[in-house]
């Protein structure tokens, strides 16, 4: 991995830091997969912030309570192929947790605050709870249907039919400073997005 001025001094901060404010505040936004890290404290973000570095070993999974976490692969063209946009109750980079090593990055789009827990104590918990197996089975059940729409999404020609494919699903236009993330998702550069959101606002 081929880390940026700001990713490398970004390694010299401590990962994470306690937010003191109890899980009561995020329980409207919080998922049934937030069962599995029952007993995590919550760890807040800033945005701009690396929160997985690719390459790193995998020692611990996270659950995002709020704002918005970006999963990426480096291209060597210097762009980024979005592989996740995490939001509040989601499980970031759910791949790693049968993996050695972090295959890509992730870095917090928006402040956010995300629930840690170490990896074994993770496995440990699904080992041990038959109904929380489940429930992450049906997740990752989802999260593959998922990654083949993105693929199919990927795979047609031209921005405007990716887009349109992309809008199909239900989703909104994000503000205008991540438009660049959706652009990446889709697999388009940011000035033919822009140029197809143009053309349409006319």
């Amino acid at each position: 991995c081929h880390l940026g001025k700001r990713e490398r001094a970004q390694r010299k901060l401590r990962p994470f830091s306690f937010v003191g404010t109890p899980l009561r505040r995020y329980h409207r936004g919080m998922s049934t997969l937030a069962a599995i890290f029952e007993d995590s404290r919550p760890h807040a973000f800033a945005r701009g912030q690396i929160v997985l570095f690719q390459g790193d070993v995998v020692v611990q999974m996270a659950y995002v309570l709020r704002g918005e976490v970006t999963l990426y692969r480096p291209l060597p063209d210097g762009g980024q192929l979005i592989l996740q946009r995490a939001v509040a109750g989601d499980v970031l980079a759910e791949a790693s947790a049968y993996a050695a090593q972090y295959h890509c990055a992730a870095v917090a789009q928006t402040d956010a605050d995300l629930l840690v827990m170490p990896l074994p104590q993770f496995r440990a918990r699904l080992e041990s709870r038959p109904d929380l197996a489940a429930l992450w089975a049906a997740h990752l059940a989802h999260a593959v249907q998922n990654a083949r729409l993105r693929a199919e999404i990927r795979s047609l020609r031209g921005v405007s039919a990716r887009l349109s494919a992309w809008l199909s699903t239900g989703r909104t236009l994000p503000p205008h400073g991540q438009l660049q993330t959706l652009a990446a998702e889709i697999g388009v550069s940011r000035e033919a997005l822009y140029r197809e959101l143009a053309k349409r606002a006319q």
